[in-house]
């Protein structure tokens, strides 16, 4: 680097300008999470006009993780192998789950989440992927035990399966067998999720992601809502 871009870099109104570029980008992506979400919420508590938003829910879960991508720092294959096991053993677990009721339970999947491929969505991958970057990211800084990080982070999917589940029911997403969640799902979840998650902290790549606790409170708001309306 020639001596004249470097002073021109180091200089602290180029520097202030960057960050103001960078906080407008964190500040205009937080206004898309929380426009998609607030109008998920209206439209889906709305009988009217339902079943529209509930075609949504794919590309809503899609936009979250390609939001969410937007804002990793830790791009090399070590993140690449992470996110393709992440999705390979969520979806993995979902079709065993489906054909053989461990370790969830007898349950099967409506039409809301699209196409499906062994009787599951495909967007199931993405889902179990962007739950446990958002939950494994929430210690990925303050912990520094692998396995307590993992525990703790998947103790908190489970945690927001409880809002998940009902909402899940009503919207089409999956039903149970003799319409009773049983303890299984949970167990089920706490297993996998920390099979996961296990393998989120053991990965070797960057973790600080600038948008996915905003993000996070995002998603947990929109089922903790929609669990008492509509």
């Amino acid at each position: 680097m020639s001596p004249s871009l470097l002073n021109k870099t180091e200089n602290p109104t180029v520097i202030e300008a960057i960050k103001k570029i960078q906080n407008n980008k964190i500040t205009l992506f937080k206004g898309i999470i929380s426009a998609f979400y607030i109008s998920g919420i209206i439209g889906l508590s709305i009988p009217m006009v339902r079943s529209y938003f509930q075609m949504m829910t794919p590309f809503t879960l899609i936009l979250s993780l390609v939001i969410l991508l937007l804002f990793h720092s830790g791009w090399n294959k070590s993140f690449g192998l992470f996110a393709v096991l992440a999705m390979v053993l969520g979806y993995g677990s979902e079709v065993m789950g489906i054909h053989t009721g461990f370790p969830f339970g007898n349950y099967e999947y409506g039409q809301t989440l699209g196409f499906k491929l062994f009787e599951v969505p495909l967007v199931i991958g993405v889902n179990w992927l962007l739950l446990v970057y958002l939950t494994g990211n929430l210690f990925s800084s303050n912990i520094k035990n692998d396995w307590l990080a993992a525990c703790l982070a998947a103790l908190v999917m489970v945690a927001i399966d409880f809002f998940i589940e009902p909402v899940a029911i009503k919207l089409d997403f999956w039903y149970w067998e003799g319409n009773i969640i049983p303890l299984s799902n949970y167990l089920g979840w706490l297993g996998v999720s920390f099979i996961i998650q296990l393998l989120y902290r053991k990965s070797d790549f960057l973790k600080e992601n600038k948008i996915s606790s905003y993000l996070l409170i995002n998603l947990v708001m929109f089922f903790a809502i929609l669990t008492f309306v509509g």
